[in-house]
């Protein structure tokens, strides 16, 4: 395997690098941890990596910045802006805690200090039978998704295939709570901006891809609007390095302890972002104090799960991973061993 490295001047130029046809697989990088991951497992086989690391900001803490709009505080981070900074930010943890909690455990401190915004919500998917060459699953283009006869302890239980990876980043749903905005330029130079709720597609859409950008596109920032009461839990076998067997994202609009709207999305449970607007509409008018009406209102997450032979466990998981979060963001710790919620 051999491939040229091209440094770009700016975004602009990166893209154009993307876009060029004299290449035949371009592949852009940044922190690099999910390049490197493909290139060991054999799956891709570029011919220019485009680096667009030292495009990164001089500032400190990614250029994390909060403005004052017409209508309410944005916080703006520059898309290279690290897992750390994120979640050592206190700009981020002021005005946004969700989108800061939910990058503060994830993968490893080695891997936080260098993996990128951009490149946690651009990931793959974790799926054992992607990741392994030996696997013509339908992700690559083959005619079988293996976890559906295969071992799926970790795969979806919402979305209904045809295949059933579980979304690899933790931020896109913290995004989603938050009124996100991803800016991205293409080849021609021209300034773009997509909703986070609408950067995803589901595998019936297009199987082979997870995002809806064109192959062009670089992220150059991304927003997201105050949201102080938010909180983000996620359940895992182990603290130290894993992934979430789900995890839930939430914010609240409270009156007091009264909860006059909700906004939840889960984790790890679907091959996008998983929206749960009938736990958000369960949830109006409830009392965070109430544990009965919250446990509840939890409930109705797993209304429409169809669990495969191994995950089951994940229905029981997904409302009390949705109960913590809202304790999070109402300002209370995740959970009290002595309240009796859990």
């Amino acid at each position: 395997m051999s491939f040229a490295i091209a440094r770009p001047t700016s975004h602009e130029h990166a893209a154009r690098l993307l876009a060029d046809g004299s290449y035949r697989l371009p592949v852009l990088k940044a922190g690099g941890m999910d390049v490197v991951d493909h290139l060991k497992e054999n799956l891709i086989d570029p011919d220019l990596l485009v680096d667009v690391q030292p495009l990164r900001p001089d500032e400190p803490g990614g250029a994390i910045h909060h403005i004052e709009t017409e209508n309410g505080g944005r916080v703006v981070f520059d898309a290279s802006t690290t897992m750390t900074e994120l979640a050592e930010s206190e700009v981020v943890r002021e005005h946004c805690p969700v989108v800061g909690q939910s990058v503060a455990d994830a993968a490893t401190p080695q891997v936080r200090n260098v993996a990128t915004a951009a490149g946690n919500l651009l990931q793959r998917p974790r799926c054992w039978y992607y990741r392994r060459k030996q696997f013509d699953c339908l992700k690559k283009g083959g005619s079988t998704c293996y976890a559906v006869e295969g071992e799926n302890r970790y795969h979806a239980i919402f979305g209904d295939g045809p295949c059933y990876i579980v979304h690899p980043s933790n931020l896109a749903p913290a995004l989603n709570v938050s009124d996100g905005v991803v800016h991205w330029v293409n080849r021609d130079g021209e300034s773009h901006r997509t909703p986070s709720r609408d950067l995803f597609h589901s595998p019936r859409e297009d199987v082979e891809s997870e995002h809806t950008l064109p192959n062009d596109a670089v992220i150059t920032r991304i927003e997201v609007a105050d949201r102080p009461a938010s909180g983000f839990y996620a359940v895992k076998e182990k603290q130290s390095f894993d992934w979430p067997l789900v995890f839930a994202c939430v914010q609240l609009d409270l009156d007091g302890d009264r909860i006059e709207s909700a906004d939840v999305w889960a984790g790890a449970v679907a091959p996008v972002p998983w929206p749960l607007p009938d736990v958000a509409e369960a949830l109006r008018g409830v009392r965070i104090t109430d544990a009965g009406a919250v446990r509840e209102a939890c409930a109705n997450a797993i209304r429409d799960a169809r669990p495969m032979r191994d995950n089951g466990y994940k229905v029981k998981l997904l409302p009390v991973a949705i109960r913590r979060a809202i304790r999070r963001a109402s300002g209370r710790p995740a959970h009290d061993l002595f309240d009796g919620e859990e």
